[in-house]
């Protein structure tokens, strides 16, 4: 499946693969070298757990790195469900370069994977409901590109990437502007000298009479920090469209249903990147 996303891929996984390698690898892989040089193997890789594939290009770029003759051959694609002892590619290639890639590229799959999964998890518990679930910038320092790729791939969208590409107006901006109308008038000055950079204001409110004030400063998308379900039913009511909303703050998977029910926009989970257990993926020599 084609995987929608706005932010180049090609540099970044170079730049992850490249770090990932020299960190694992270094002056050489002293194990492998117990491998003939010359010898060619075939590999497999296959799911130990049903989930969401993901990091697929960034497993094909550790191969092609050690060994840039070996093949892959994937039988599924970035945000396809997998299940239990799904084949999930095939490889031929050097040996001693595949053992050398095998853990670095078996990392990134299974990190990107999981986190697509967790992603894919949280949008099938809202479906049918006009939320979407987003990430936040609880990532892995390093991969948070990938990560949010991987949010794509299971069917979650992105919040910002960083705060270079947008501005979400917190308590503590708001206390030191002067209040709410003050940061709001101070953030269009901003984004309007960074033009294309700033993709979006978003300002937080905790109170509905902070909502009510959010609104009369022109907030086009306003988040609503820790309501109750409550809060949020009567702050989708006050906000009548007008301003996208997204509820932040303690959500769970157990939670999650009942806030879209409410009627907001967008739901942020920072769990999506933060609290993720690799897929149980494997890579076994076949012949």
């Amino acid at each position: 499946m084609t995987i929608e996303f706005d932010y180049p891929l090609a540099a970044e996984i170079s730049r992850n693969v490249e770090a990932a390698l020299t960190e694992d690898v270094g002056a050489g892989d002293l194990t492998a070298s117990l491998v003939p040089g010359e010898r060619q193997v075939k590999a497999t890789v296959i799911s130990r757990e049903a989930g969401v594939l993901c990091g697929t290009a960034w497993f094909d770029e550790c191969v092609r790195r050690c060994d840039p003759t070996a093949t892959v051959t994937w039988h599924g694609s970035d945000g396809d469900r997998i299940a239990p002892n799904q084949l999930l590619c095939e490889i031929d290639g050097n040996g001693r370069a595949l053992l050398t890639a095998e853990r670095s590229a078996l990392n990134f799959l299974q990190l990107l994977s999981a986190v697509a999964s967790k992603a894919r998890i949280y949008a099938d518990a809202i479906a049918g409901t006009k939320a979407q679930v987003v990430d936040t910038r609880k990532t892995l320092p390093g991969l948070r590109i990938a990560q949010k790729y991987a949010v794509r791939a299971g069917g979650g969208g992105n919040h910002r990437l960083a705060l270079w590409d947008a501005i979400l107006i917190k308590e503590n901006h708001i206390h030191a502007a002067g209040g709410i109308a003050q940061a709001m008038t101070a953030a269009k000055d901003v984004a309007g000298q960074a033009q294309e950079r700033c993709k979006f204001i978003q300002i937080e409110v905790e109170s509905l009479d902070e909502l009510n004030q959010a609104l009369t400063a022109g907030a086009t998308m306003i988040l609503l920090d820790n309501f109750s379900l409550d809060m949020m039913r009567e702050a989708s009511r006050i906000n009548a469209g007008r301003a996208i909303l997204e509820a932040s703050g303690n959500v769970t998977l157990e939670t999650i249903r009942g806030i879209a029910e409410t009627g907001v926009d967008r739901i942020s989970v920072g769990a999506l990147t933060k609290d993720v257990k690799a897929l149980d993926l494997s890579m076994r020599f076949i012949g």
